[in-house]
């Protein structure tokens, strides 16, 4: 029992074991060794601390734009021009660089770390908060993101992460916050004013600075409250326009935020509230008014929702089901639950009463591995401590259906098996693990490694398939793919 407990420790709180992990001594006191992490976590690592400044990412964001505008007009100019697709595609370049870039830096990082289960703590709040690098500009900032705002947080109060997340440049792109301008703020209302009676080339009405919603809507729906928790959509267009303000530096067709960073270029790609942006007036969110008190309005709004009720039970069951069991247990959530409302969302002690749940422990080898899991898990199990080979890893998740900080919603990547089973994925996985295998040859001795990373939970059938392997290589390989390794 004490080794399957190891088992759960390393594998399904941590991010897999590694050949040389003091398993004797994790087994005696698993629960122990989860919760002394956060005396040992770093934040700031030499992986994380590779990724471009703020400035740079907006000086790249800039030659982004003047590349496509240049395209178009040249394929206005000259259709059949064939350096059109050529100056688009060099327009992207960097963002596919800075993402190059920051995936290496995750995958180092948990290849590398000590502390593994403050590692999954940092994946598992960084898809809660998920953007998504299929836009532009968020794909550019989503290493900063999570890297600067998630991963200094993971260990404070989940109303300072959720205030962290939100008004990070990367969120506030991705969900359009920063092209939302109230339309009665004095910059709306004079832009407004101003092009009345203006039309666009084909006619039509020059479309009002406005609200988005976006932002508010996923804060309620995804980030805090969960559906059907009692708001209604009142409740999102008042939080929209409290919001109004909050914009990036030098990014979008935000004139203001442009101009600011034109003056002092040092802030640019920064969060900044604009009060010239800022929709006036109280707001009304779920019968509590808040007074129009500029950028603190938007900022009591978020402490309410991080310790609301509903919040600490749409945490807790999202926190059970990724360390627990694809259908949270009832009895789990409700300790979660409790602890998160009697400390006000201190995450630590969340996460303790997360760990000292009997059902956490109940049952090894209950979550599936998603691709991330699985590839780290995999590399750490053969004790590599970054990618093997020249390929850059955001190939090799996008080969295995999940590219990192591209979930192409907010809502995040799924946390439940049937995401990840199908039959192709699999057939992904296999082939890696060969791949992976091969790289390690006869160094290591599949049944020896079997027993150490996977500790009293190694299944006879399993033991005798690697037994009869043809070589070392394809005995490494039938591990990494056999159902005890699948599985966490």
């Amino acid at each position: 029992m004490a080794a399957q407990d190891a088992a759960i420790a390393l594998n399904r709180f941590g991010l897999g074991a590694r050949p040389d992990d003091p398993v004797a001594a994790i087994a005696r006191d698993p629960r122990g060794w989860l919760k002394g992490q956060q005396a040992r976590w770093q934040p700031r690592t030499a992986e994380t601390s590779r990724i471009a400044p703020r400035a740079e990412v907006v000086a790249d964001w800039q030659a982004h734009r003047t590349g496509r505008r240049e395209a178009r007009m040249q394929a206005a100019a000259d259709p059949a021009n064939i350096d059109v697709r050529t100056l688009t595609k060099a327009a992207r370049s960097n963002q596919y660089r800075h993402n190059v870039e920051g995936i290496d830096a995750r995958v180092a990082s948990a290849l590398a770390t000590d502390t593994p289960f403050a590692e999954r703590l940092t994946h598992f709040w960084s898809n809660h908060f998920a953007i998504s690098g299929d836009k532009v500009v968020p794909g550019l900032f989503a290493a900063d993101y999570e890297f600067n705002a998630i991963r200094p947080n993971i260990y404070g109060s989940f109303g300072a992460l959720l205030a962290a997340a939100v008004k990070h440049p990367a969120m506030l792109t991705y969900l359009d916050q920063a092209a939302s301008i109230g339309p009665d703020s004095p910059f709306g209302s004079r832009r407004n004013a101003r092009n009345a009676n203006r039309t666009r080339d084909d006619g039509s009405p020059t479309r009002e600075l406005g609200i988005n919603e976006n932002l508010a809507r996923e804060i309620l729906e995804l980030h805090t409250l969960g559906v059907r928790a009692g708001y209604g959509q009142q409740d999102v267009t008042e939080f929209a326009r409290a919001l109004t303000g909050w914009t990036v530096a030098g990014i979008g067709q935000n004139t203001l935020a442009r101009q600011m960073a034109a003056r002092q270029p040092e802030t640019a790609g920064d969060t900044l509230f604009i009060t010239e942006l800022h929709q006036p007036g109280s707001r009304t969110i779920m019968g509590k008014s808040y007074a129009d008190n500029g950028a603190g309005q938007a900022g009591s709004i978020l402490a309410d929702l991080a310790v609301h009720p509903a919040t600490a039970r749409h945490v807790a069951t999202k926190l059970v089901r990724h360390f627990v069991a694809d259908t949270p247990p009832p009895a789990a959530v409700a300790r979660v639950e409790k602890a998160f409302i009697a400390s006000r969302g201190d995450l630590p002690a969340v996460y303790a009463a997360l760990i000292d749940a009997p059902e956490a422990w109940a049952q090894p080898l209950a979550k599936f591995k998603s691709p991330w899991d699985w590839s780290v898990s995999a590399l750490r199990g053969l004790g590599v401590r970054q990618l093997p080979g020249k390929q850059p890893a955001i190939r090799l998740f996008t080969q295995l259906g999940q590219p990192v900080w591209r979930p192409g919603s907010p809502a995040g990547w799924d946390d439940v098996a049937a995401s990840w089973t199908g039959a192709q994925a699999l057939m992904n996985r296999v082939e890696l693990a060969e791949r992976f295998a091969s790289r390690v040859g006869d160094r290591l001795d599949a049944r020896a490694l079997g027993a150490a990373i996977l500790p009293g939970t190694l299944g006879q059938a399993t033991g005798t398939a690697i037994a009869r392997a043809d070589s070392p290589g394809q005995g490494l390989a039938l591990l990494l793919v056999s159902p005890e390794f699948l599985r966490r």
